[in-house]
This record gives C-alpha cells, sequence and structure tokens, in this order.
C-alpha cells in the first residue's frame, strides 16, 4: 500500500495487527465449517425404565452434590481395574415375601426387593359404583397405594435402588435376591433381609417391621468390594388410581421439606428423566417423599440425625393411560431419597395423613395436611369439628352443631347488619332520587363524584356504615373456604358418612339433593331479608345468587359436608330472620316507622 507523502498512514500498527487478527480468525471458521473433520453423531440413547430424575433450578442443583453419587472417573478405572473375588449371590426363583400387622399388608418381591403391594386395611379404595376390585376380590376393596399397572409399564416399583451407573442400576432392580427367610409370610414386628450380588455388585436391603406405619430400611451397595453411594425411590405411582375427581394424577405431588418449610411438586412442574446427571442430588433436606390428598410416603432420616442430612431427586416417568377408551400420555411422579452415608438408613412412614399422628413423629409432619393460603381459619375449624366428633360420633351431625354454634356466635353482627339493613331502606327513596338526578351522566364523567358525595352525606347524617349490612355475609366466605378445606383434605372426613344417601362427607351429594335443598333455602333467606341495594340489577343479582351456589355444587365436585354446612346454616339464618322481622318489623312504605312505644321513628 503507497502513501502518499506527507500524509499520515491511518493503518496504525495496532490497528494492523486487528485486521490481521480478525481475517485468521474468519479463515479458521470458514474451514472448520465446510472442510474440518465432522464430529461422531451419537446414536438415540434407549428409553430407561428406572430413571433418576430431572434437574431444578437453583444454586443446590447447579452442580453434582460433593461427596454423592458416582465416583470420578479415575477412580472407577482403578476400582475396574482392581480384581475382588466377590461371591454371586441370588435366588433360583422369583417369590413373594407378605408381611402383616394390624395397619397394613406389604408384598416384597425377592426380584429386585422392590415393593409390588402396600394395602392399608384399615382404608378403602374410591370405588365408584362399587364394582370388582383389581385383586378380583369383591368391594368394599382395601386400598392399595403401589400402582401396579403404572409399574409394569415403567419398569419402576417402590423401594428400587437408584445408581448413578443405569446398567447396574437395571441389573440390581431386576436380580433375584436371597431372603433371609424361608417363610413367605411374617407377622411384625420382624425383620427381613434381602441380598444380590452379579459378581460385580453386591446390594443389601434389610427391612424392619413393627405395630405402626413406620418402617426401618437400610440399604447399601458394593462395587468390586468398595462401597457405593446408593438411594431410594418410590417408583410407579401412588395413592388411591380409583379416584375419578379430580383424576389421581391432579392429586399426587412430591415433596422435600428444607429448613422447616415444605416445597411441593406437581407433574406439571417436574422435569424428564434426562435432566439428571450422575451423581447430580439436592442436599439439605429435612425429609422427602410422594402424596395424594390423603396419603403420603415419606422418606425420613434415622432417629438422633441432623436436620438436613437426606438428599432427595425427584422426576416424572412417561406411561399411557385409557381415557374414554383412547390411549392417552400422561406423566407420572416419581421420587428418590439418598444421604452422604455408604449405608442408606432410612425411615419409611407409609400411611394415612392424619394430623395427629403426624405431629408427633420426629420431625413432626403434619405440614403435609394442606390447608391452603387459610390455613390460620381451616385448622381452627378443623380442631373445633373434631373436638365436637368426640362427643357427637357421627362426622355430619358434628358439622351441623359446629354450625349452630357458629352461627350464633355471628348472630350480634347480623342483628347489627339487619339494623343498618333498616336505615338504609328509610333513605332508599333519597339515595334512588339522588341517583336519578345523575342518571343522565357516564361513569366517566366527574359529575358523577358529586353523586356519591351526597348520597354519603346522606349516610353519614343517619349513622350509616353502607358496609356493614354485609359483613355477616361477608365473613361466611372465609368461613365456608376454610372449612372446604378442611373437609376435603383431611383424613377423619374422607368416607365419613352422615345418614342415607351420604356416604361420604368429603365427596360430592351423588344425587345433587343437598345443592338443590341448599339453593333453595339461600334463596328464601334473601326473600326474608330487606335489601339495602336499590339498583334493580344488584337486587336481581342477589336473588340469582343461590341458583348459581347450587349450580356450582352440581358441576364442581365440592364436598358434601360444606353443603351440609351452608344448608344448616340457612335454615338458622330462615329462622333468624324470621325472629329479627317480627321484632323489628320493616316500615310501611309511605308510613313513617314507630318504635316499641309508638313513637315515630
Amino acid at each position: 500500500m503507497s502513501v502518499v507523502p506527507g500524509q499520515k498512514d491511518k493503518f496504525t500498527p495496532e490497528l494492523r495487527i486487528l485486521v490481521a487478527s480478525l481475517l485468521s480468525i474468519l479463515v479458521i471458521l470458514v474451514w472448520a465449517k465446510y472442510y474440518g473433520p465432522k464430529p461422531q453423531v451419537q446414536p438415540p440413547r434407549p428409553n430407561r425404565p428406572i430413571s433418576t430424575g430431572p434437574a431444578t433450578s437453583g444454586p443446590s442443583t447447579a452442580a453434582p452434590s460433593e461427596g454423592k453419587g458416582s465416583e470420578s472417573a479415575p477412580a472407577r478405572a482403578a476400582v475396574a481395574a482392581t480384581p475382588v473375588n466377590v461371591p454371586r449371590i441370588s435366588d433360583s426363583e422369583e417369590r413373594t415375601i407378605t408381611i402383616e400387622n394390624n395397619l397394613y399388608r406389604v408384598e416384597i418381591s425377592n426380584k429386585g426387593a422392590v415393593v409390588k403391594s402396600w394395602k392399608l386395611k384399615k382404608y378403602t379404595d374410591d370405588t365408584k359404583p362399587p364394582q370388582k376390585c383389581r385383586d378380583g376380590s369383591n368391594p368394599p376393596c382395601v386400598l392399595d397405594l403401589v400402582h401396579a399397572e403404572a409399574s409394569q409399564q415403567t419398569g419402576g416399583w417402590p423401594f428400587a435402588v437408584i445408581l448413578d451407573d443405569e446398567q447396574l442400576q437395571n441389573a440390581a432392580n431386576g436380580g433375584l435376591y436371597r431372603v433371609s427367610t424361608p417363610a413367605s409370610t411374617l407377622d411384625a414386628p420382624t425383620d427381613v433381609e434381602f441380598t444380590w450380588s452379579d459378581g460385580q455388585l453386591e446390594v443389601t436391603k434389610h427391612f424392619h417391621f413393627d405395630h405402626s406405619y413406620l418402617v426401618r430400611v437400610e440399604t447399601s451397595a458394593k462395587r468390586n468390594g468398595n462401597p457405593t453411594n446408593a438411594g431410594l425411590a418410590w417408583l410407579g405411582g401412588f395413592g388411591d388410581c380409583t379416584v375419578a375427581n379430580p383424576a389421581p394424577i391432579d392429586r399426587v405431588t412430591t415433596y422435600y421439606s428444607e429448613g422447616g418449610k415444605i416445597t411441593n411438586y406437581s407433574y406439571k412442574k417436574l422435569e424428564d428423566l434426562d435432566k439428571w446427571g450422575p451423581g447430580l442430588w439436592q442436599r439439605g433436606k429435612d425429609f422427602v417423599g410422594i402424596e395424594d390428598t390423603y396419603f403420603a410416603a415419606v422418606f425420613l432420616p434415622p432417629s438422633g440425625s441432623a436436620p438436613g442430612t437426606l438428599e432427595t431427586r425427584y422426576w416424572k416417568a412417561p406411561q399411557t393411560v385409557k381415557v374414554c377408551e383412547q390411549a392417552t400420555p400422561e406423566a407420572l411422579p416419581e421420587v428418590a431419597a439418598a444421604s452422604s452415608s455408604s449405608t442408606l438408613g432410612l425411615r419409611v412412614y407409609v400411611g394415612p395423613k392424619d394430623y395427629d399422628d403426624l405431629k408427633k413423629m420426629n420431625p413432626p409432619l403434619q405440614g403435609l395436611v394442606n390447608f391452603g393460603w387459610l390455613e390460620f381459619i381451616a385448622e381452627p375449624l378443623f380442631h373445633g369439628l373434631k373436638w365436637l366428633h368426640s362427643y357427637i360420633p357421627n362426622w355430619g351431625w358434628a358439622i351441623v352443631a359446629l354450625t349452630l354454634i357458629l352461627n350464633m356466635l355471628l348472630f350480634p353482627l347480623r342483628l347489627s347488619g339487619y339494623k343498618t339493613t333498616l336505615k338504609m331502606q328509610r333513605v332508599a327513596p333519597q339515595v334512588k332520587a339522588i341517583q336519578e338526578k345523575y342518571k343522565k351522566y357516564s361513569m366517566r364523567d366527574p359529575r358523577k363524584a358529586e353523586m356519591n358525595k351526597e348520597v354519603m352525606a346522606i349516610y353519614s347524617k343517619e349513622g350509616i356504615n353502607p358496609v356493614g349490612g354485609c359483613i355477616p355475609q361477608l365473613l361466611q366466605f372465609p368461613i365456608w373456604f376454610g372449612l372446604y378445606r378442611a373437609l376435603q383434605g383431611t383424613i377423619e372426613l374422607r368416607h365419613a358418612p352422615w345418614f342415607g344417601w351420604i356416604t361420604d362427607l368429603s365427596a360430592k351429594d351423588p344425587y345433587y339433593i343437598l345443592p338443590l335443598l341448599m339453593g333453595l333455602s339461600m334463596y328464601l333467606v334473601s326473600k326474608m331479608t330487606p335489601m339495602t341495594a336499590t339498583d334493580p340489577q344488584q337486587q336481581a343479582m342477589m336473588k340469582i345468587m343461590p341458583i348459581g351456589m347450587a349450580a356450582m355444587f352440581m358441576v364442581i365436585p365440592y364436598p358434601s359436608g360444606l353443603a351440609v354446612y351452608i344448608l344448616t346454616s340457612s335454615v338458622v339464618g330462615i329462622a333468624q330472620q324470621w325472629y329479627l322481622n317480627r321484632k323489628h318489623p320493616l316500615p310501611v312504605p309511605g308510613k313513617p316507622a314507630r318504635d316499641k312505644n309508638g313513637k315515630k321513628s
């Protein structure tokens, strides 16, 4: 490049170096794209019958846990290169060991040392109408928390072992374990041990059953004689799979407790199994597990362990279910627990979510009974209902008694609201005249604010609180919602009968009789109660609301126990309103109201 004498060269040495570097990078990129060697295409990974969970967001899942899961690659190579004389241990045929007590009947197969059935003797499933049970027996059918069809389809069963090497994991969950007892049926309290080895991998599971819902399980795994970390999982679904509405998949969640706070994950929040890498676990958990509305499986650390010693992973496995005779894909929540110890010791609770029993656990587990965001209302209502049930054996009549008590406590507010309504009825002609005066203006017109000022001036002159007449009705809504959560989420109300056709207070009325009676009684209360609204549209809305409530209870599966509460409350409201109307009659239009002494008021 020539330079004109006397002119300064614009291409400084630094600029020339930058241009040369950019051109070099461009040449390298072009060569790599069109002439460079192509990377080998990895064949697609086959579907894994037993998954190892999804990664989740957050710092705890950003990297594999130190000291947990798989060894480093050099360590694995050194272990594999060291020949160890490990004897092969297995059984010659598959058989099932049954353990029973007064609470449950558990069947464990020696193939994988996994649980094939976990029946709770004191509870039945939700089969409606009654039909043949899954085991061929007649109803009522004892509840089985294991989903056999889903487990067979996905290849995973409860209490399967979780290893970081997928091939070893499949071998451990498919091997025929040698059982410590020749008996096929055992009565708790008892111990049973399952041992298996293929000459390289050794796995041992030791179960201890007693008279409670709590089972102690110790799991150890060795590879070429060296301990390797192993987790224990609940695979293949959980809970009552006969529930119709909502579907079982919408009721089941995985969860963990960290720092005393329980975090739940529905199947919609779970990732696929390929999101978990080898050795990737979430650490620092107090307990982990899987649950539906009324039952839970909880993996707990050994007694005396410090908080936050467990690790967990949770994921969704694909399965196919029939919906309206059509095959439909569905996600199946699954969960696993582990610890940093070479021998995994766990206490596993498998049973009902009984508030009082869970509260006695260490750590306390009553947080699994989910009362929702109005817990401060739902929990006292539940305990009050439970206290009444200690005197009234029938839960339905206990709800009736609770309704009477609450309505008596709210009666002073109802009386105050009624008096406010009478005052508003007295000034209603003046308010209506003001509204007619400003009717021609739109809602955005600034003069509309003058109407509100004039109305409020009348209310202030008469000492009327416009909201006062609505307080009793407004207080009912949080009580309804709190009772709804208490009825729907507590095991005590599940399948609790009242009388006649009401055989389950936690489910909807199958014949819609209670919603119809409820809507009729609410309509009668509204007819007897003086209207505070002067707008015809608002008055029509108040009359339509009872019909809407009855329709909601027919469409949405609200608990029939809630309908019992609203029906009883409406019947009490009819009696109270009759008393108020007689004690404080409404003024006849065009005539001034008079008090007890006959004076004009």
